[in-house]
This record gives structure tokens, C-alpha cells and sequence, in this order.
């Protein structure tokens, strides 16, 4: 649930940074958004100011690092205008006058003082409600010393906060990591990261370390710039996301599994589906997505592995149409690129099926493609807690493909997610009669009593087939059964298994 922001507080033109926050900023304070260059500070501060606009607010960006045309060229790229924003150069054209006192070129010998006044000059005559600050690193260059730094730094915050001003200050973080001197003086501190993997695009995420008398969502939060601006995902917080729903078992579309795993799916579960390549997880998952939509209810497929047109083609071939239902929006199929994607963004793609689109059966297809294109995310797993969590507190019922290495004998998983899973079906290849069958069970189930059998597993036209136990085999799990009885296997099929 969002919070309400209070009357003396004003948006920062994210919606969700809002959210972080704990409903915006406190008007009339100095806040530091700080972040090595290129990590989205000009953006923001954008955003800020054109937000500003919106609200009937005047705004002013005072830049010593940019010039006024690189501050459009930015806008421009986002499709936004700076018309109604005032952008002031400390150092213009003028500084590049060898007859200027000032030199753009020595930095450390401009007057600090003379920078002060055109700052104070300009705010006297415009009278913004909204002030951009960049950068204090020019600030620091031309201070020279700490103690004049910190000294002509709080002038400034005591000089805007009795003009009313809101002020966002600049900082590339150019300074000793350890000094903390800003993050004192500011009345709120954002921190802006970016990090580049060995393959994919960059990660960027920020943390607000400071909030005066405000309290706000800790930790990490992922965010991407595009064109628009900048998108924030914050952090997951399962606790936080509560709703009824009735716990009735509900039918996966083939009857042996569900006897198999006593009745069938609970809603607010989440089933994992193991086993490996091509041993029919996907199909299956398939199957129950179409179960769920002929109750009335929408499904969402999550796809990394395989392309959108394979897995229709696929899914035809076994009987089961999926593009009616993709046209009247009972199905989404959502093709991902784990390589550009962050966990917090497919989080927030997650809530919005469930909250925006009542998505009431959910697959992510697979894991596998979704954990090892993140090896850097340290707590991607508890990330997939907290997701599944949410999921299962919104009575969605999840399904979770992961395949394992291997076809037949010692068969292995990237990652053990059987602790996060409410149930887990098992798949595997074994050989009979000179052909390679497959067999399923369940392994686990949280809500219900399941069988302890292993049945036969089918795929052809008429879809998904679950056959009788095996009761009379020995050793199928580890793909080289003994045969000790006359159970014999499905029907309708080729002489040498039949």
C-alpha cells in the first residue's frame, strides 16, 4: 500500500522513487543524490524539475559541470523540453575569455565567491520553488580546502531553505569514499549505483541512506533509464501484500496427475517442475495454463528458454491451441532476455500481471535461464522467496519449470529450489523394451496427501497422458529399470513398448 504524501511534501516525478521514499520530499530542504557519472543523476534531476512544471512550479537547473546545450541534448533524447525550466551556467562562453579572471582550464584558481553570488543573484531574481545543483564536485574543486567546502555548503543549504527552495544537490562521488561531510549537511541522501557484468547491460540500482523524519524503504532497489526517464522497481516486500482467497483444490487438466498429487493445485501454491530436457515440463505446464483458463481465470507464461512461435508450434502439435486465448487476453506470453533484465524489473512485471491483469495461474519457464544469466545477484534466491511468497499471499498458483543436466542415471540441478517449492514433480526418462519412455511422480506436496507411485508419462496429439503406476518396475528413477511383474505400459503404442 502506498503512502499518502502530506502537504509538505512533493513528488519527485517517479511515481515509485515516491513510493521508496515514503510519499516524496520534504519542501524547502537540500537533498544529495549522489552516483559515479553516468549512473542517472541528470535524469533524475530532470524528472525533478519538469515535475515541478507540472505542478505549476518554477524551476531552475544551475550547472557548473554541463552546459545548457548538453542539458537539451539530454531532454531531447527523452522527448522532453526545457523551455519552462531556467538553466543557468555558472561558467559560460565568457570563461573561455583569456582576458577573464576566470579560467576553465585552473579550476582551483576561480573565486569561490564570485560562483556564490551568481548562484545567490540568480535565485533573488527568479524565485524557483525547485533548484538543481550541479555539481558539488566543481564546488569542491574550487573551495580547495574541506573546511571552506563544508562552510560555503551549508550557506548555501541555509540560503535556499529560507528562499522555500526545494534543492536537489549534485555529487559524482569524485571525493575520499570515506568522507562523509554531504551526507551530514543534506537533509536526505539518495545513492545511485551502475555495475557491468561480463556479458549483458549494465545494472543500475539506488539506496536512500538518509531521510530526515521520514520513514522510507530501505535497501536496494533496481531501477533502468529509458527513453522517458527513469524507471525505479522497488524492492519486493511480501509482508506487505495480503488477499483472500479460498484454498480449494483445483484440476490441472489430466485426471491420473491429479490423483496423483491428491486432488490437485491449491491456489496460493507454487508447484516446481524438475526434471530433464525435453522430458515434457513445459507441455505440462502448458496443459495446466489451459486448465486455468477454462475456469474463467488468466494465465501468464514468463518464457526464457525457447521463442514464443516454437512453443506455439509446440503446443499444437500436442492438441493445444494457445493463440485463441493469446487474442482475447485470457493468456500472456511474456518472452524474456534474462541478459537485460534485473530480478527487481521482472518482480515488478510479476505484480503487474497479478494486480493490473487478475492473473490467477503463473508459469516461469525457466529457472534455469533466469538464475544463470545473474551471477552477480548474490541474493537472487532470496529475491525467488520473497516473489513466491508474494505470489502465494495473492492466491496465485505458481508453476516453476527447472530443467536438470543429464537424461539418464546421476541427474543434477544448477540450484536446489525444493525448499521454496509447496510441491514438486518429478520427471524422468527410463529405458523399456529397446525404447526410451518417460515416468513422473510426485515428490513433495505441502497441502495435501500425494502418491508415492510412479506412473508412465506421454506426450502425442491428444496432449498429456499419465498411465497406471509401475508397480512391477524396479530402479525407473535411475533410467535403467528390472521389469518383475505384467504391469503393462500405456496403450496405443508402438509394438516394442506395448
Amino acid at each position: 500500500m502506498r503512502p499518502a504524501a502530506s502537504s509538505n511534501r512533493i513528488s519527485t516525478g517517479i511515481a515509485e522513487l515516491d513510493h521508496i521514499l515514503g510519499g516524496g520530499l520534504t519542501q524547502a530542504r537540500s537533498y544529495l543524490l549522489e552516483g559515479t557519472p553516468g549512473s542517472g543523476k541528470t535524469t533524475i534531476a530532470l524528472q525533478f524539475l519538469l515535475e515541478g512544471v507540472r505542478a505549476g512550479e518554477r524551476g531552475l537547473y544551475i550547472t557548473l559541470s554541463e552546459t545548457a546545450a548538453e542539458l537539451r541534448e539530454v531532454a531531447r533524447s527523452h522527448n522532453w523540453t526545457l523551455d519552462e525550466i531556467e538553466l543557468f551556467e555558472l561558467v559560460s562562453e565568457e570563461g573561455l575569455d583569456p582576458e577573464s579572471e576566470q579560467s576553465i582550464l585552473e579550476p582551483s584558481e576561480v573565486e569561490l565567491g564570485e560562483t556564490i553570488e551568481g548562484v545567490i543573484e540568480c535565485v533573488d531574481r527568479l524565485r524557483p520553488s525547485r533548484v538543481v545543483f550541479d555539481s558539488l564536485s566543481e564546488m569542491r574543486l574550487l573551495a580547495q580546502n574541506s573546511l571552506r567546502y563544508r562552510r560555503q555548503i551549508l550557506a548555501l543549504k541555509q540560503y535556499f531553505s529560507t528562499r522555500q527552495c526545494t534543492v536537489l544537490m549534485l555529487d559524482d562521488r569524485s571525493s575520499d569514499p570515506g568522507d562523509l561531510q554531504l551526507h551530514s549537511i543534506a537533509h536526505g541522501v539518495i545513492t545511485l549505483e551502475q555495475a557491468a557484468h561480463d556479458y549483458g547491460s549494465e545494472r543500475r540500482r539506488l539506496r536512500v541512506i538518509k531521510m530526515r523524519g521520514v520513514k522510507y524503504r530501505g535497501g536496494y532497489h533496481d531501477f533502468i533509464i529509458e527513453t522517458g526517464g527513469v524507471s525505479v522497481f522497488p524492492r519486493l516486500i511480501a509482508a506487505e501484500h495480503h488477499r483472500a482467497f479460498t484454498g480449494e483444490l483445483v484440476s490441472t487438466g489430466v485426471t491420473a496427475l491429479d490423483q496423483m498429487m491428491g486432488g490437485g493445485l491449491a491456489p496460493g501454491t507454487n508447484t516446481l517442475l524438475t526434471g530433464p530436457s525435453g522430458v515434457g515440463k513445459t507441455s505440462t505446464a502448458v496443459r495446466c495454463s489451459l486448465e486455468a483458463i477454462g475456469r474463467g481465470g488468466k494465465a501468464a507464461y514468463f518464457l526464457f528458454d525457447e521463442g514464443v512461435a516454437t512453443m506455439l508450434a509446440r503446443a499444437r502439435s500436442l492438441g493445444m491451441e494457445l493463440e485463441p486465448h493469446i487474442e482475447s487476453g485470457a493468456l500472456n506470453i511474456s518472452q524474456i532476455d534474462p541478459a537485460e533484465l534485473t530480478p527487481g524489473e521482472f518482480a515488478s512485471w510479476v505484480r503487474r500481471a497479478v494486480e493490473e491483469n487478475s492473473v490467477t495461474f503463473l508459469v516461469i519457464d525457466s529457472l534455469n535461464a533466469f538464475l544463470q544469466a545473474m551471477p552477480g545477484e548474490k541474493y537472487l534466491l532470496l529475491q525467488m522467496h520473497e516473489l513466491l511468497s508474494y505470489l502465494n499471499q495473492q492466491g496465485v498458483i505458481t508453476m516453476l519449470v527447472l530443467g536438470q543436466h543429464g537424461i539418464i542415471g546421476d541427474v543434477r540441478s544448477d540450484v536446489d529450489l525444493s525448499y521454496l517449492s509447496d510441491g514438486i514433480v518429478l520427471f524422468r526418462y527410463f529405458e523399456a523394451k529397446g525404447n526410451v519412455l518417460k515416468a513422473v511422480t510426485i515428490a513433495k506436496s505441502r497441502v495435501s496427501p500425494h502418491e508415492t507411485s510412479i506412473r508412465e508419462f506421454r506426450l502425442g496429439p491428444s496432449g498429456v497422458q499419465v498411465g497406471e503406476p509401475l508397480e512391477d518396475f524396479e530402479g525407473v528413477l535411475g533410467g535403467l529399470p528390472a521389469y518383475r511383474g505384467r504391469t503393462p505400459l500405456m496403450e496405443n503404442l508402438p509394438a516394442a513398448a506395448s
